[in-house]
Order: C-alpha cells, then sequence, then structure tokens
C-alpha cells in the first residue's frame, strides 16, 4: 500500500495537539500557577510530550519549530498583541525599536537578478567611500552575488553588520569596474518618511513608524519647517503600524500646552499610569490635521487620539486600526523574547480603542468585516452608536468602540483602479523601469519642484513602460484597464521616477497634490 503524503496529515495533527496544548497553557497562564510543585509537574508534562513525540512519532518531527509555534498560538488565544519572538528574529526588531542599525547605507533593489543601488543614505560609509546611484554590485567578499539565488535577505545578510566591521564589495559602473572596502557604520532607520512645505504656510511631515529617535527627528523636521513659514501642519500617519509608545507621547507632548492628559494605561499588575503634557511645546499654536487610515495603530493611534481629545488636531480619513493594548518585553534564556500585554490604554476622554477579539487571530489581522461594511467607502454608523460616545476637552463627541474614528471621513479613492493597475503595482516593474530611465537622466533636473513642474509622462512613455511590464514581469497587458487606468499609471510613474532620484521626498511631492485625503486636510486648515 503506498505511503500516504506526509504533509496531508502530518502537520495538522502536530498542529492540532500543540494547539491544545496551548490552550492548556493558556489557561495556566491566565489563573496562574497553584505552587511550585504544580508547575513543575506541568511544565515536566510538557517536557515529556515532546520527548515522546521526538522519539517515538511516526515521521520526523522539528520540535523547536512546532514548539515555537505553540507558544504563539498560546499567546494569541489570550490576545492578538501578546507574541513570542524567535532570537532568530530578535536582531530585525531591536533595528525597529532602536532605530538604526549596523551597515553602509546604501537602498537597493533587485533588477534582473543584480543588486541595484538607487540611493545613498547622506553620511554613511558608502557616502563617503564615493558609491554612487546607479552602481551595480556584483561581488561582495570576493563571491559573485549575480543570479537568481539572491534574495533581499541574503543581500542584507551580507551588506549588514556589527558598526565598526569591515565588508569588501565590487560594483560595475557603466562600463567600468570599482572595488570597495568599507567599515560599516551605524545606519539610521528613517522614521521621518519626509518633511517639507505644501504651501507658503502649511507643512507636511510623514511618520512611517515610531522608534526611538523617532520624537528627536520629528522637532528637527519641525523646526525646520517653522524657520521656512509654517503656521499650519498635515501629519500624515496613514499606513504607520506603531511601535515605541514614549515616542508618540513625546510628539504629542508638542503640541499641547502643560498638565494635559496625553494617554492612560491600566492593567491588573501595572496599575495606573497617567501621561501629562509638560510646557514648550514646539507646535503647541500650530493649527494641525492628521491623516489616518485603517492601517495607523498603536502609538500612531495614541498620538491621534491624545490631540482629538485635546482639541488640538482634526482627524481626517477612515477608521484607524483598533490596537489599544500595551506590550512588555521580557527576554527569556535562549535569546528569545515575549512580548506580553500589560495594560490597555485610553485615550483623554476615556476611550479604548482595542477593536474587540475572539480569539482567531487571522480574522482580526485581516479585519474582512470592515470591508463587508463597505467601511472604505462609507463610515460605519453603528460605531457613532450612543453608548460609544466620549467628549473631548471642548465638549466636542468623539467615539470608542475599536480604533480612532476620524472627524472628517475621507473615502477611499478608487477612481482609475483596476486589476490591471494592481497588478503592475505588485510586480516591481514600476521600480525597475524608473530605475532604468533614471540612470540616463539622473542629473537632467535641478530639483524635485522643477521636475514636477516640467515633467510629463506622456503616452509614449507610458506605453514604453507597459511594454517594459509585459516583456521582463510578465504582466499582460489589458488594453481596456490600461485605457479606465492611463492617468493613474503616469501619475504612479512619475511619482517613482521622482524617488529614485530624490528618495521619499521626491515621491510625495509628486503623488501628494492628486492624494484627496491630503487635499481634504488643507480645506480644513483654511
Amino acid at each position: 500500500m503506498p505511503e500516504a503524503p506526509k504533509s496531508n496529515y502530518t502537520l495538522p495533527l502536530l498542529l492540532s495537539l500543540f494547539l491544545a496544548l496551548g490552550l492548556y497553557f493558556g489557561g495556566l497562564l491566565s489563573h496562574g500557577f497553584s505552587n511550585n510543585t504544580e508547575k513543575a509537574a506541568d511544565v515536566q508534562k510538557l517536557e515529556d510530550i515532546l520527548d515522546l513525540l521526538e522519539n517515538r512519532y511516526v515521521d520526523k518531527v522539528d520540535k523547536d519549530r512546532v514548539f515555537e509555534e505553540t507558544i504563539s498560538e498560546m499567546l494569541h488565544k489570550l490576545d492578538p498583541h501578546s507574541n513570542y519572538i524567535a532570537s532568530k528574529d530578535m536582531a530585525a526588531v531591536n533595528e525597529s525599536i532602536e532605530g538604526e542599525f549596523g551597515g553602509i547605507g546604501v537602498r537597493f533593489l533587485l533588477l534582473r537578478d543584480t543588486i541595484c543601488i538607487t540611493n545613498i543614505i547622506g553620511g554613511s560609509p558608502s557616502e563617503m567611500a564615493g558609491v554612487k546611484a546607479g552602481d551595480k554590485i556584483i561581488e561582495i567578499e570576493g563571491k559573485s552575488v549575480v543570479g537568481k539565488k539572491i534574495t533581499n535577505e541574503k543581500v542584507m545578510q551580507k551588506l549588514k553588520g556589527l558598526a565598526g566591521t569591515k565588508v569588501k564589495f565590487k560594483v560595475i559602473r557603466g562600463k567600468k569596474y570599482k572595488l570597495f572596502s568599507l567599515q560599516r557604520g551605524a545606519i539610521p532607520l528613517e522614521t521621518i518618511t519626509c518633511a517639507y512645505m505644501l504651501n507658503a504656510t502649511t507643512g507636511y511631515i510623514l511618520i512611517d513608524q515610531f522608534s526611538v529617535p523617532t520624537a528627536r527627528d520629528f522637532n528637527i523636521a519641525a523646526s525646520r519647517l517653522k524657520e521656512m513659514g509654517m503656521t499650519k501642519l498635515v501629519l500624515d500617519l496613514r499606513n504607520n503600524g506603531g511601535g515605541v509608545l514614549t515616542a508618540a507621547t513625546d510628539i504629542a507632548d508638542e503640541f499641547l500646552k502643560e498638565g494635559l492628559i496625553m494617554l492612560k494605561t491600566k492593567g491588573r499588575k501595572s496599575g495606573e499610569q497617567i501621561y501629562k503634557s509638560n510646557s514648550g511645546g514646539l507646535l503647541e499654536n500650530t493649527k494641525t490635521v492628521v491623516l489616518i487610515n485603517a492601517y495607523s495603530a498603536s502609538a500612531s493611534e495614541i498620538l491621534a487620539g491624545a490631540l482629538q481629545d485635546n482639541d488640538r488636531a482634526i482627524i481626517v480619513g477612515r477608521r484607524s486600526f483598533g490596537k489599544g493594548l500595551v506590550q512588555e518585553d521580557r527576554l527569556l534564556r535562549d535569546g528569545s523574547n515575549l512580548r506580553i500585554t500589560i495594560a490597555r490604554y485610553y485615550t483623554p476622554s476615556g476611550r479604548c480603542i482595542q477593536r474587540p477579539y475572539n480569539g482567531k487571530y487571522e480574522d482580526y489581522m485581516v479585519d474582512e468585516e470592515r470591508f463587508s461594511n463597505n467601511e472604505l467607502y462609507v463610515q460605519d454608523k453603528r460605531l457613532l452608536a450612543d453608548s460609544l460616545k466620549f467628549k473631548t476637552l471642548k465638549g466636542r463627541f468623539v467615539y470608542g468602540g475599536g480604533g480612532i474614528q476620524p472627524d472628517v471621513f475621507v473615502p477611499f479613492d478608487s477612481s482609475g483602479t483596476s486589476f490591471y493597475l494592481t497588478s503592475l503595482q505588485f510586480s516591481g516593474a514600476f521600480t525597475a523601469f524608473s530605475f532604468d530611465y533614471v540612470s540616463a537622466k539622473r542629473n537632467v533636473w535641478k530639483d524635485a519642484k522643477s521636475f514636477n513642474e516640467q515633467f510629463i509622462v506622456d503616452e509614449i512613455l507610458s506605453r514604453k513602460f507597459i511594454n517594459f511590464a509585459a516583456i521582463d514581469f510578465k504582466v499582460a497587458l489589458n488594453e481596456k484597464e490600461y485605457q479606465h487606468s492611463r492617468n493613474n499609471i503616469a501619475k504612479i510613474l512619475k511619482a517613482e521616477i521622482a524617488r529614485q532620484i530624490w528618495t521619499e521626498e521626491g515621491f510625495y511631492r509628486t503623488i501628494n497634490p492628486l492624494d484627496n485625503e491630503l487635499n481634504t486636510a488643507l480645506k480644513e486648515l483654511k
């Protein structure tokens, strides 16, 4: 009799077993161990089961992998944001928190199986050594890095390392080869994606995430814009998934007069903690609009909620994600990390904006109900019920029940969208074509302002792009959908070309004038 495929039976059985174990130990976490003897017996039981599976189970068991998956399943039965982080993933986690990593200071993309440098970070080892945008890395430490086996992860593994360590790599520039030997430096993660003036009086700051240096970098950006004449601000928190809580409260403090509540946290063991503003905020008199959407979460919601409840900003966009739980990191003996929820946070008006959770992690993260309720286009009136009302400092009504509700709802702009456009975006064709295009024209435009005013993506260039996408990225042309989306295609292509030359600020300077939510924010600031 032929052997049944292992993938059909083995994994589900193991996962079922370990899920049951997870539920069991989840219950122990919820109610606590009665004494050390009971704790020791339960731990020993788990070890006995793991040993039996490893030694006697019909198929080979990756005990470590299944055990780690079990821990995550166990934690997700308690709440959606408690999590287990394996030791191998801790370096990346620490980088996002600390806001820097050891590296050479380049941005790159993989194009035709080659590492293509798109931008050089200012002040980095690469800039000081003369590495240039457009260079293509072909060797690292004497070994070829050209070919289909190379991945983004492998490139970063080779180029990143402890600050002070050295790395050698060879590039091709035009038809010439250049060898570089660099000492890695501390490279900042740029959480302030861009900051510039939208007009003579209105500044724009986009925060990508919240790490330790974010508040400092925000102050630098805001101070620079104030020197340029900023009296009004659009603060863009769309797609910002959060990060370090104190970075959010430190930024909120810059908008608020002394002694105002920014945030409360309450936990069974951690007690109640109240965060209040200090005196001397940089932006206390700056009229502000905050942009949010369904992917604005955690620290983004803390900042938006603090400004909304204290009547310091108008919130524009769509309901935020709804993460109102505070986590604490605990390092385990093997270098892994337990990120466990220790408190709920409440906005100044008393709102806990955590969304309801039924124990189904995947459903919670996808939040299909939001889409089934057509919330992209119409504000969900059920979340504006009297039972969910709270009052701001000046008596305006705001709403709890899950996420930050905007003061001004802006429906998602679906005009010009199509499956063909989505396919182009996910394929990477825009970035690749822009890199090739800019390689020969990098020094043609003086600045992003003149580029925006003078450069036009005409039909000839658009056709070159879609032919490129069809040949190099296998995105077959759909003429009907192309005609429907041609304006959006031209808009995105122009912005991506600008990004290749002036990084993120170039992209947003180009794309923002056509952004409905941003234009609504500007109307609110008049």
